[in-house]
Parts: structure tokens; sequence; C-alpha cells
């Protein structure tokens, strides 16, 4: 569904909702797979709804830095500075990809992201049939 370019930049956004750092964040979720493979898939109803948040993306990037060729290419630092400034004044667009990357970071592997399941590890999550025991605290050892 995505281009090469909406991909990089959506790369980029994702990774700084949930940045690597000592722990995986959504790159090595696969996130932006996830976007994609829902889009093509389950959620073609909300393809106008991305497409309006990295056309909002652009015009940010234009406003805060002219000359800028996109998103991806700026430091750190802006793209904290213009996802803060989306968050503060388009909610909507901006909890599009928020959402999003949340949800492709979390979800059953099974769907594109949480890619090793690296999200569940990241939460504690213990991925187990709810049958096999041990059934609750009065089974532990």
């Amino acid at each position: 569904v995505f281009t090469p370019v909406q991909v990089r930049e959506l790369d980029a956004v994702s990774a700084q909702f949930v940045p690597t750092d000592d722990t995986p964040g959504a790159r090595e979720a696969r996130v932006v797979r996830f976007m994609d493979r829902s889009l093509a898939t389950y959620a073609k109803a909300q393809r106008p709804d991305f497409e309006a948040a990295l056309k909002k993306l652009d015009e940010l990037v234009a406003s805060h830095f002219p000359g800028a060729t996109s998103f991806a290419a700026l430091g750190d630092a802006e793209q904290i500075t213009v996802l803060k400034d989306w968050e503060a004044t388009d909610g909507r667009t901006f909890n599009t990809l928020h959402g999003a990357t949340i949800v492709g970071m979390f979800s059953n592997p099974e769907y594109g992201g949480n890619y090793n399941k690296v999200g569940w590890k990241l939460l504690g999550f213990t991925d187990q049939f709810s049958w096999a025991p041990p059934f609750g605290y009065y089974d532990r050892v």
C-alpha cells in the first residue's frame, strides 16, 4: 500500500513513538509492515486517514523547517519538535499514526507487527495457551 517514501516517513515517526534503546522499538517490531498489511487487508477503509496524516506531516515539516526534504531526513530534536506541534494542533491525524504504531507494537505477530514478540517481551507478557497451567496464583510453584 505504501510507497518507499511513505515507508521511510512512517518508519521515522513510529521510531520516535517507540524508540529503540536498551529494548527493541517500533523498527524491531516491524510496525510499518503491520500498518501496510492492515491497510491492504482488513483496514482498507482507513487508507484516507493515513493519507491525511502523511499529508499533515509533510505540511508540518515544511512549516517548521523550510527546505527540509522529509520528516525522516530531520534530526531527532527536529522530529520531536514536529511531533509535539502535531499532537497539540491536530490530534486526529496524529492519533492515526500513533495508534497504529501502538497496535503494531503489541498486536498478535500473525498480523505483521510485534516481530519475534518483542512488544510482548517488553511488557512481560507470557505467550501461552490459556488452558495450560499455571491457571492462576494457586497453581504457581
